[in-house]
């Protein structure tokens, strides 16, 4: 089957691609800088492989357009999210890029990426409403209708969550195989969907997903051998928001990124009660998976509760979402 292909080449290229990667990147000293403001624990991490994201990246590349040329000929919506994916992607990599050359922490400014996101985001959509595999209609998971925009006020608000997500999922990188195993439900839950729904460029996307992560997953995990970096989180960002986006259901990302909203939602309360209070602070640190390594949860288990939750909505996002779809 065309998405057990997707699976294996997947799995299969970015494992090999970490085991010349890792090395390569030693050699380079494209190391990780860890912020001084962070936990202290967190120094020994100082000098491990930044960028591993490029092993996935590589899996994906090659099982997707392997796809396309084997299987999904004609196909326009496969290209299309693997393009903004690496796009996105691409992004993250100038950032690491600029920031292992400076050996710190400084890499393209928030603005940079904001309207670099925000522009790729905004072709994304039109990409997909020109298509036809995008409609002003907001689908509504779990209720089961659909909420009908004008298309501009759905442009804004399309752009508006893809540019959020992103950002929300690279705060989640910030623990060993933290990001790896929290996407991993979401991935198998959107391969799942798009199997049962018939949809199979997306399965075929989906599948790669998930098998690139499954694999770096091996290297990425406690104690980490390599980080994926802004290369590798950006992508993944761009990843689910695409997967999202071409299956008409944006809002299918709040129940599937419940773990990237908390994340996100933590730091941006803990900055306004901050500034508000002047100095006095709700969380012990932010984003959450500091906040429980303060209160004494190691690594693993962070990973391990994070992962869990991220699963458990998975399994309800695709009981209710598949058997709401009208199929």
């Amino acid at each position: 089957m065309t998405y057990a292909a997707s699976f294996i080449i997947s799995f299969a290229v970015t494992a090999l691609s970490g085991l010349i990667l890792i090395p390569m990147l030693r050699r380079l000293k494209a190391g990780q800088s860890i912020k001084r403001d962070g936990p202290v624990w967190h120094m020994s991490k100082e000098g491990t492989p930044t960028m591993g994201g490029l092993m996935f990246i590589a899996g994906m590349l090659a099982a997707v357009l392997i796809a396309v040329f084997a299987f999904l000929r004609g196909d326009a919506v496969a290209p299309a999210m693997l393009c903004f994916a690496l796009v996105q992607g691409l992004i993250g990599f100038a950032d690491d890029l600029r920031k292992v050359r400076r050996h710190g922490n400084k890499g393209l400014s928030g603005i940079q990426k904001f309207f670099l996101q925000l522009a790729t985001a905004v072709a994304f959509i039109l990409l997909l409403r020109h298509s036809g595999y995008l409609s002003p209609d907001l689908y509504l998971p779990f209720i089961g209708t659909r909420l009908h925009l004008s298309e501009p006020v759905y442009f804004i608000f399309a752009a508006f969550v893809i540019v959020g997500t992103v950002n929300a999922v690279n705060l989640t990188d910030g623990v060993d195989g933290l990001l790896s195993g929290v996407t991993l439900p979401t991935a198998v839950c959107f391969t799942a969907l798009a199997i049962y729904w018939g949809e199979k460029p997306q399965a075929v996307f989906a599948a790669a997903l998930t098998a690139g992560i499954a694999a770096f997953l091996i290297f990425n995990f406690n104690p980490a051998k390599v980080f994926m970096g802004d290369t590798g989180s950006l992508f993944i960002g761009g990843a689910v928001c695409a997967l999202a986006f071409a299956a008409d259901m944006p809002l299918i990302l709040v129940p599937l990124g419940v773990i990237y909203i908390a994340e996100a939602m933590s730091d941006i309360i803990q900055v306004l009660y901050f500034k508000l209070t002047h100095g006095k602070r709700i969380f012990k640190m932010a984003p959450l998976h500091h906040h429980f390594e303060k209160c004494g949860w190691s690594e693993k288990k962070v990973f391990a509760v994070f992962t869990a939750v991220s699963a458990v909505f998975a399994l309800l996002t695709w009981l209710g979402v598949k058997s709401r779809y009208g199929i």
